[in-house]
């Protein structure tokens, strides 16, 4: 059976994926046999060319700006997407226009995007090219440490936070979950995150969350009665929420497959030779500065690595690690069943 032929949009969101984690310039040829909706195996060079040539103009015509050139050491001509270059100046918002940026962002958590755009990273990987990291690009993922968090919740907390009513939730911390009261002030995004700030009634004090980690969100109390102090700016509490967070310093030890996970090997501060049921590699402790920036790095290395302490890191990646399953799991059984 010939393969369903994508739409135009989900093309050009693959190939803007594509160009942009690439750190070199990337062939038509690679394009061609590797962006799903170029790969059809009917179409001829010509239609081929003609297509990527209409999708760059097209791309360019959107402000999107794809450069033409080649590696440094020569060879065809290939297509990249630098993301200083696509980067946006900084984005003053009033409060209505940031919950609207905010509902339109959570888009990225669905599964249909979030493994469309692993999947071509990943491709990138496997064919040897240099790639940018995703915490570079601010892609969501589900399980990748990037998620901004499941829709309902970005929904629900938006519309607590618009009508100034409080929330109950369930927030997941590794290996455990609680209950919590909020009086949300506002939903910043930070590195590519998303993190709710407020008043915290369980603990008397203000306290962020990240939205990742928020699920069964509930508005409680009367509309307007829930009010931001005077002065408050939230984006400066989140900012420095984070900044305390990546701050502790703790270390993880794993495993590491021989030869493999340089990204890992180089940050590590002790190495030695260890097997692991019985395939060679070596044991690496490593400082814990941001555990997010770590558990991306462990789940991109993939069987590579195992993390073999602490039991919270170990219990946070399995948790990521069945998350990613799910979302995986979910477009193909949505397509079971058509």
């Amino acid at each position: 059976m010939a393969p369903a032929k994508i739409a135009k949009s989900e093309r050009l969101l693959n190939l803007v994926i594509c160009l942009m984690s690439a750190k070199t310039y990337v062939t038509a040829e690679y394009l061609r046999k590797n962006v799903v909706g170029y790969a059809d195996g009917e179409q001829s060079a010509e239609t081929f060319k003609r297509m990527l040539e209409r999708d760059k103009n097209e791309l360019r015509a959107l402000g999107i700006p794809v450069e033409t050139g080649s590696a440094p050491l020569g060879g065809d001509e290939g297509y990249r997407i630098k993301p200083e270059s696509y980067a946006l100046g900084e984005v003053n918002l009033d409060r209505d226009e940031a919950a609207a940026v905010a509902a339109a962002a959570a888009v990225w958590h669905e599964p249909e995007v979030a493994v469309e755009s692993q999947t071509a990273v990943l491709k990138l990987k496997a064919a040897g090219l240099d790639v940018t990291r995703p915490e570079e690009l601010g892609f969501g993922q589900p399980g990748g440490g990037r998620s901004l968090g499941d829709e309902r919740a970005v929904r629900a907390l938006i519309s607590a936070t618009t009508e100034g009513r409080a929330v109950t939730f369930t927030h997941r911390t590794a290996g455990a979950t609680a209950q919590r009261s909020l009086e949300p002030w506002g939903l910043v995004s930070d590195g590519g995150r998303l993190y709710v700030v407020g008043h915290d009634r369980d603990r008397g004090q203000t306290r962020t969350f990240r939205v990742s980690r928020i699920s069964e969100v509930e508005a409680i109390g009367e509309a307007g009665g829930v009010t931001v102090p005077e002065g408050t700016d939230v984006r400066a509490l989140v900012t420095a929420a984070v900044a305390r967070g990546s701050g502790e310093k703790s270390t993880a030890r794993l495993w590491l497959a021989d030869g493999r996970a340089h990204d890992l090997r180089r940050n590590a501060v002790q190495v030695h030779a260890a097997d692991f049921d019985g395939e060679p590699g070596h044991e690496a402790v490593v400082e814990i500065s941001s555990r997010s920036t770590l558990m991306r790095s462990i789940l991109a290395a993939g069987r590579d690595v195992v993390v073999l302490d602490p039991p919270e890191l170990v219990a946070a990646v399995i948790a990521e690690l069945d998350a990613l399953a799910v979302s995986a799991q979910a477009p193909a059984e949505k397509e079971s069943t058509r």
